[in-house]
């Protein structure tokens, strides 16, 4: 048991919040007929002889404790008896080499090396080391030490150097971090595309079986290019190092090994994989194709010798957990962790507060029947123009988003090209559209309005929202027949293609009433 547990167990049973609480009231309802300590030590006494069961006996508060110790234990071992192991997992037991306790050591040689290109002109930076906590201080003289065993670090003289601080995980432990902002001004951005996080959910369509691979300390399976690595030089007071594998808080770094990662899972993207940075994504549609589905990527795994943490893995699901969404046969929701956390979002009160919020709450955007003008009110606050002013129709405009992502939809994912249609809605406070098929909700979008389109007529808006729909939903729409429906009966041809930059990307006709 450890050793907090058992402080706190052993708070609550000899010295019970309860029950003290109980002999308070009765203290002080106790008629006393003096205030010194020995009537005090007698009208106690007088109350333990009324009622000796609120106050137990040393035999019994023993017996209690020994009963709870017994029943806390079994608990925990009920929970280890569930627990899975590799052994228990079908496929997963064949490849135990993949999820080791541990990294092996330094990373072999891969097609793919980080590189720190620096802008021309650029001269070494250094800082000096950060104070740190005792703590810390321990913290930092184990991890270097483990690094050096490793063979991740060695010592350096170069004269590059960064500071070092501590991040604290959510298990209580420390990250060691490098403070390399000033290494990163310097260098060369890799403009290597992270793709886009609805186009990944949009191949799960139709999927019934998940499996999510996180691999153990990815970025330290990456060598660093050898002409670079003095670059990457930290400061301690126990000396100067400099990585040999990928550390964590160079600019390039997501880039560089999600590159790494596309390559090595190329001949399998778009058909059953979806990878993002470090995440593994395996989905398909039934039983027998996942299992071959999953023993092929960890076939891949082994034979790069890229390693995987068995414990923040997850097999064989039929609903997963994946960036800030949930996803099963039925289609995508909201997070529940990410709707607690906007549940209990305090009231703004700086500009910076309120863009932090609608940058949360814009993540879930398609989820959201017009969400820019909901969210009007409160980006106009953000504008350097407007006064902060906190009235009525920015709590309202607030409260609602809160309660309509809160009360989010499950959305459809895409099935085939077919049967799409698109109902589209303007007005002066902005442009909304829904994305349907059969009868489902794909999608939701809208925006404000721009400055010179405050002087459109409402028909001329109502076209724009088509080929705002048009141009958002391209990718979906283009190549197939859809069915656009307007709230006014404006459409026609011609005013289309007056409003469309891409009409020659469509043919357009117009459905009589």
């Amino acid at each position: 048991m450890p050793w907090e547990d058992f402080k706190i167990l052993l708070r609550n049973e000899l010295c019970p919040k309860h029950e003290l609480q109980k002999l308070e009231v009765e203290l002080s309802n106790h008629v006393m007929k003096g205030a010194d300590h020995m009537t005090f030590t007698t009208c106690y006494h007088e109350l333990v002889a009324l009622v000796p069961e609120m106050v137990p006996s040393l035999e019994k508060l023993i017996d209690r404790y020994v009963k709870k110790c017994m029943a806390f234990l079994a608990h925990v071992v009920e929970k280890e008896k569930d627990k899975k192991t590799i052994q228990d997992l079908p496929i997963v037991k064949e490849y135990p080499e993949v999820f080791p306790e541990d990294l092996p050591g330094l990373p072999h040689v891969r097609p793919v090396e980080f590189r720190i290109d620096l802008t021309p002109g650029a001269t070494p930076v250094a800082k000096s080391p950060y104070r740190l906590a005792p703590s810390e201080m321990q913290e930092l003289s184990n991890q270097l030490q483990e690094l050096l065993d490793k063979g991740f670090i060695r010592p350096s003289y170069s004269p590059w150097g960064a500071p070092v601080l501590f991040m604290k995980k959510k298990d209580g432990s420390f990250r060691m971090c490098i403070d390399y902002r000033e290494l990163n001004k310097l260098t060369i951005k890799n403009r290597y595309p992270l793709p886009r996080i609805n186009d990944l959910f949009d191949q799960l369509q139709g999927a019934q079986y998940f499996s999510k691979i996180d691999l153990r300390s990815g970025y330290h399976q990456l060598r660093v290019q050898d002409e670079d690595i003095p670059k990457t030089e930290f400061r301690t007071r126990y000396g100067h190092y400099e990585f040999m594998v990928m550390p964590f808080g160079l600019t390039n770094a997501p880039t560089v090994f999600k590159d790494l990662m596309n390559r090595v899972c190329k001949p399998y993207l778009d058909q059953f994989v979806i990878v993002f940075i470090d995440d593994i994504l395996i989905y398909s549609k039934r039983k027998a194709e996942h299992e071959q589905h999953l023993r092929m990527i960890l076939e891949l795994l082994k034979e790069e010798k890229l390693y995987a943490k068995f414990s923040k893995c997850e097999f064989w699901l039929k609903e997963v957990q994946f960036l800030g969404h949930v996803v099963n046969s039925e289609g995508i929701h909201v997070d529940p962790a990410k709707i607690e956390a906007i549940k209990n979002w305090d009231t703004p009160k700086t500009p910076t507060e309120i863009r932090s919020f609608p940058g949360l709450a814009g993540y879930y955007r398609r989820f959201i029947s017009n969400f820019s003008k909901i969210a009007l009110p409160l980006t106009k606050l953000t504008q350097k123009s407007e006064p902060f002013v906190w009235e009525q129709k920015q709590e309202d405009a607030f409260q609602t988003l809160k309660q309509k992502l809160c009360d989010a939809p499950i959305l459809s994912l895409p099935d085939g090209c077919d049967d799409f249609v698109v109902y589209c809605d303007a007005s002066h406070q902005g442009l909304g559209c829904v994305l349907m098929q059969r009868d489902k909700v794909i999608a939701y979008v809208s925006r404000q309005l721009k400055v010179h389109e405050k002087n459109y007529t409402t028909h001329d808006l109502e076209l724009g929202a088509v080929v705002f729909a048009l141009k958002i939903w391209r990718h979906y729409l283009y190549g197939t027949k859809c069915t656009i429906l307007l709230i006014t009966r404006v459409c026609n041809t011609y005013l289309i293609r007056r409003n469309s930059t891409c009409d020659s990307d469509y043919d357009s006709s117009a459905i009589p009433d």
